[in-house]
């Protein structure tokens, strides 16, 4: 992609109204532009981010044996009725009427509408276990929206549902979801550490929050330290496997939200010189309520001796919008964003230091037509503007990786190459440098 022909507003000034690190950059950055309280329009550059973020989630739901499904953002008013849930969810839900004076919500989550579409298909245990996952956009409405998408009104979520015939199958569903959300935030360069948490309204008695730590994070968690350096299941997982021992080998150890904790617990548990307290960002939670849903929606199966029995449930979400604020929470420095290579908005930044020689042009030129040809994803700047500017700018967005390309280094027959997390620089030939990045 070529700067001049991109969209990137990128701001020189702090807006005001931004309280935290990942706020401040993502405005500044130009990667969402606040449209009212609690809402964003994703830019060009945001959406690349969030595309890539949505990605590795789909893949480590596929992975486990998730199926993806689409549900609306609009649900009716009788659902949640039927659950229970209408009148108790409160004033963070969105509640408005068609013109045929129809009750409808706006999503804030999706418990009964897919408790809905189960029922209205399966019949029998045979079709068990099945787990349902969409990722759409939802809407609480909180009273005071604040720290940009880390907090925002409008978000959007990967939900999954597990439906299982039994309590022990249902904890093996569980398992499935919290070892694949181990991988998904792994691979995105983040340390989450999953904490046993509050159920909220959705319901249960099991729950667990996977948390990043962070300064700005919204609660106190409490944890044994080791719990940072947890190795994380690999590719070579077998989900229809026992994952109990994984399960096992973090649970063992202290981890609790402040809602939960326990301090005499915590005292007895962690030796002193392994105990953390810090502040941390929720990025997922996975939760395990058996009937409360398919009880009073009556989303029954035959079992193996032909009785109908209410299916056991659990849910799964991951706050896609809000990862991208929770890895820029993680992963910054003075100068701006450093995004982890998965999820960057593109591979490489290409700086002409000249625009209008005709040496550098044509050697980024060659360059980016060489890279783009093998699917490097390049953000070119072949704009007129000083390389100062140029820097910081490329500083700012956080690409992880940048090659700077000058009449000075040509004639000496290089070109630079900058690493944008650890500042590391070397010079390369030409052909050294593309192939860096587009191995032939």
């Amino acid at each position: 992609m070529r700067l001049s022909r991109y969209f990137l507003p990128l701001l020189k000034e702090t807006p005001a109204e931004a309280q935290i690190v990942s706020h401040r950059l993502m405005l500044r950055a130009g990667l969402i532009r606040q449209e009212a309280a609690g809402i964003y329009a994703w830019l060009p550059l945001g959406i690349r981010v969030l595309n890539k973020i949505k990605e590795i989630v789909h893949e480590e739901m596929n992975r486990a044996g998730a199926i993806e499904i689409l549900m609306p953002t609009l649900q009716s008013a009788d659902l949640w009725r039927e659950s229970g849930r209408y009148e108790a969810y409160g004033k963070e839900m969105l509640r408005i009427k068609d013109r045929h004076d129809r009750e409808l919500l706006y999503g804030p989550t999706n418990e009964e509408m897919v408790t809905e579409i189960f029922r209205g298909y399966v019949r029998s245990y045979k079709s068990l276990p099945l787990n349902l996952y969409h990722t759409q956009w939802k809407f609480r409405d909180e009273v005071r929206p604040r720290f940009g998408v880390m907090r925002g009104r409008e978000f959007l979520m990967k939900d999954a549902y597990s439906f299982d015939i039994d309590k022990e199958a249902a904890r093996k569903s569980y398992n499935r979801m919290y070892v694949a959300y181990l991988r998904t935030f792994a691979r995105m360069g983040l340390k989450s550490i999953p904490m046993r948490a509050e159920t909220g309204p959705i319901g249960g008695d099991l729950s667990h929050e996977f948390i990043v730590l962070a300064d700005t994070g919204e609660s106190q968690v409490f944890c044994h330290s080791d719990l940072l350096d947890m190795p994380i299941p690999g590719e070579d997982t077998d989900f229809d496997g026992d994952l109990e021992p994984i399960i096992k080998s973090r649970t063992d150890l202290y981890a609790a939200t402040e809602d939960v904790h326990d301090q005499d617990r915590f005292e007895a548990e962690v030796p002193e010189g392994k105990r953390l307290s810090a502040r941390g960002i929720e990025v997922g939670q996975v939760f395990y309520f058996g009937t409360k849903y398919s009880a009073p929606m009556k989303a029954v199966v035959a079992g193996p001796d032909g009785k109908e029995v209410p299916v056991e449930m659990g849910s799964y979400g991951i706050g896609v919008s809000r990862l991208v604020g929770a890895i820029i929470e993680a992963s910054h420095d003075e100068a701006g964003i450093i995004w982890p290579e998965p999820v960057a908005p593109f591979d490489v930044a290409l700086i002409n230091l000249k625009s209008g020689d005709a040496a550098t042009d044509a050697a980024c030129e060659d360059i980016y037509a060489r890279l783009t040809k093998a699917g490097v994803e390049v953000l070119y700047d072949d704009t007129d503007e000083r390389p100062g500017a140029k820097f910081a700018s490329m500083e700012l967005i956080g690409i992880p990786h940048q090659l700077i390309v000058g009449p000075r280094g040509l004639k000496a027959g290089v070109v630079e190459v900058k690493n944008r997390a650890t500042g590391a620089k070397e010079e390369l030939s030409m052909d050294a440098a593309v192939n860096r990045f587009a191995p032939a």
